[in-house]
């Protein structure tokens, strides 16, 4: 899969990071499935394995996600009269859902045990009196998928949608000259990468990985510098479209509660990008809609992203 401007999958489940240094950045970075050898930034993650049913959250749910060792756990919350209908979503780190795991909710003291309902999913509907302040999810299995987690609810119940918020989150990013990020990428819980991101408008972009990889894409070029050289190998490159938004598409966009972002007063909005697929939280700018801050969270991906420099980024040039 790929969307304009922006490659859809990063190369082979971020298994580079756990290969040699050299060759993490290759695997960090997005690419193009017509131009394998293209950089551009970093994103989604590997399809499932052909005949496995990505375990998408259920129509109309609250979306929360989060890592749990190598493996994603999200959570899915719909409300309902006088219950809940609750789903967990378990993905392994080779791809598609995670099985055999024995998992309940608690809510307000009421324990209900979870009927397994296709790869990686994990339902049932317990009821509630009042409103619900917490769900907790407990999850039991060959480590490192044993867990206790207490997912608080919105203070307002049932939360606001957030679709037209997000949809003028993507305007924003789009209407952009330029901005930087610093990302925060993982495949488990000993496995990471830090680097810096400058994305210029129409069709530049730079980064710099954390253990001296760097790479410069301008038009239809792109320059790579190994870590510790000097020399910028140059290569040919699909053009791509920037800035443009990380995910490609959000359903069930809820505003989970508001706050303060470096003196900025911000949404924090969840969803679920189904063409990804992955499980977002971004925290929006409420004057301009810019994404302040972003995760995701996918199939051995876990990615933070914080943004800034927006429209004062440094000029991206070809190196000398």
């Amino acid at each position: 899969m790929t969307r304009e401007g922006m490659p859809g999958r990063l190369l082979s489940a971020l298994v580079g990071i756990v290969l040699a240094a050299s060759s993490i950045a290759a695997a960090l970075v997005l690419r193009d499935r017509s131009a394998p050898e293209a950089p551009t930034a970093p994103v989604a993650s590997p399809a499932p394995p052909r005949g496995h049913r990505f375990p998408a959250p259920p129509a109309g749910a609250v979306v929360f996600a989060r890592q749990l060792g190598s493996d994603a756990l999200a959570l899915g919350v719909v409300p309902r009269r006088r219950r809940l209908l609750l789903q967990a979503s378990v993905l392994a780190p080779q791809g598609g859902g995670a099985a055999g795991l024995d998992l309940a909710f608690a809510v307000q003291g009421a324990t209900r045990s979870a009927s397994f309902c296709g790869a990686g999913c994990y339902r049932a509907t317990v009821p509630t009196s009042g409103r619900p302040h917490a769900v907790e999810v407990r999850v039991r299995g060959a480590a490192p998928s044993s867990a206790r987690w207490r997912v608080a609810l919105p203070a307002a119940w049932p939360p606001r949608g957030a679709a037209a918020l997000v949809a003028r989150a993507a305007r924003a990013w789009r209407s952009l000259h330029s901005l930087t990020f610093r990302e925060t990428l993982a495949s488990d819980s000993r496995h990471s990468l830090t680097s810096t991101w400058r994305v210029q408008a129409p069709d530049r972009l730079a980064y710099q990985v954390s253990h001296g990889t760097a790479g410069v894409v301008v038009g239809g070029r792109r320059w790579d510098r190994a870590a510790g050289a000097t020399r910028w190998l140059e290569s040919p490159q699909t053009p791509v479209t920037q800035p443009r938004p990380f995910w490609v598409a959000a359903v069930d966009a809820h505003v989970l509660g508001e706050g303060t972002v470096r003196g900025r007063p911000a949404w924090r909005i969840s969803f679920f990008d189904p063409r990804t697929p992955a499980w977002f939280t971004v925290l929006v700018d409420r004057r301009n809609f810019r994404t302040l801050d972003l995760r995701m969270v996918t199939t051995a991906h876990f990615m933070h992203h914080v943004y800034g420099s927006f429209d004062r980024a440094a000029p991206i040039r070809p190196p000398r």
